[in-house]
């Protein structure tokens, strides 16, 4: 099975697709409506513009959430394949971003962070290519442009502009007009926003932007759910960073520091969750794309086939407990 989804055939999109929602079925059994949330104005208003079309229809809105995680998936295997992150092209990301996205129920449910995700993976997308281009200026005003619209939905987004400057110094060398190109893309949503709110008298909508709280997640199914949850996740990074280990040794310069900048990625994502006010319950989910690609590594281990069997076998497990105990 696990041969399967190794593979790069193109019908594997459509056993994805199938398996994403089996996976989910719980979550799209029991739909939920997207709820307002408090100081997050650029969200709400995306949710009323939606209330127009779904109405009150909790199941469209899951179901739409479902199609997103599932179109991120395919998205995070096309960034693997495209900047040859693993040796070879495989549907491997797309099957542990779906199971890593199905542990916690309200991952499936429809939030900014699903929103947030998306312009994450765009501008790591777009920032990996800075290497590989004849118009780095264009690219470095759309990372930094997508950077700064994810922040403009949640203040602490805000922390990922340390990933901007840790892909210019990584990816580039020192230009003053590229670093200057980067400060404009970055500061021009503000800009735009900041004028649309002037001119509809609204400006006072920014003071209430600024937010930090605290969340390691207190919306758990139990204590044992969670431990066995946090257990889980462990062994599944350490022995993707395990197998990251001997694969990226294998790699060229310009790979490596795609995953020193993936690695950072991880780091930015996880301090964001934790700074992330309790109210945001898929606070959580922002880390699962690099979480995702880092322990696919364990699943395409070639050297040792007997070991990349075990953590493909397990992830199924561990998903099962904990689709069994989110029911």
């Amino acid at each position: 099975m696990l041969q399967l989804f190794r593979n790069n055939n193109p019908f594997t999109v459509i056993v994805l697709f199938i398996f994403a929602l089996l996976v989910k079925f719980e979550a799209l059994l029991h739909p939920v409506l997207p709820t307002p949330v408090n100081n997050h104005f650029l969200f709400n208003v995306i949710l009323q513009g939606m209330a127009l079309i779904f109405r009150q229809g909790a199941f469209a809105y899951t179901l739409l959430s479902v199609v997103i995680l599932f179109i991120q998936s395919i998205y995070l295997k096309g960034i693997a394949s495209k900047h040859k992150l693993f040796p070879r092209p495989t549907y491997i990301p797309s099957f542990v971003y779906l199971c890593l996205t199905s542990i916690y129920l309200p991952f499936n449910t429809f939030s900014e962070t699903l929103i947030i995700n998306f312009l994450l993976l765009g501008a790591v997308d777009t920032m990996f290519g800075f290497t590989q281009t004849t118009q780095p200026r264009k690219l470095i005003y759309n990372a930094a442009f997508l950077l700064s619209l994810a922040a403009l939905f949640q203040f602490t987004i805000l922390a990922f502009f340390l990933l901007l400057l840790v892909g210019m110094v990584l990816f580039r060398p020192f230009n003053l007009g590229e670093w200057s190109v980067a400060m404009m893309g970055y500061f021009t949503p503000f800009y735009f926003l900041a004028c649309l709110l002037f001119l509809s008298d609204k400006f006072g909508v920014y003071s209430l932007w600024p937010h930090i709280g605290f969340s390691l997640s207190s919306h758990v199914v139990s204590i044992f759910y969670m431990i066995v949850t946090l257990a889980g996740m462990f062994i599944l990074l350490a022995s993707g960073v395990y197998a990251m280990q001997q694969n990226v040794a294998m790699s060229n310069i310009y790979v490596r520091r795609d995953w020193i900048a993936l690695s950072f990625y991880l780091f930015v994502s996880v301090l964001v969750a934790i700074l992330t006010d309790v109210e945001i319950r898929t606070a959580w989910l922002i880390t699962i794309p690099a979480l995702s690609i880092i322990i696919s590594h364990a699943l395409l281990l070639e050297k040792n086939k007997r070991f990349s069997n075990f953590i493909f076998y397990f992830s199924l497990i561990f998903l099962l407990f904990c689709l069994s105990a989110n029911k």
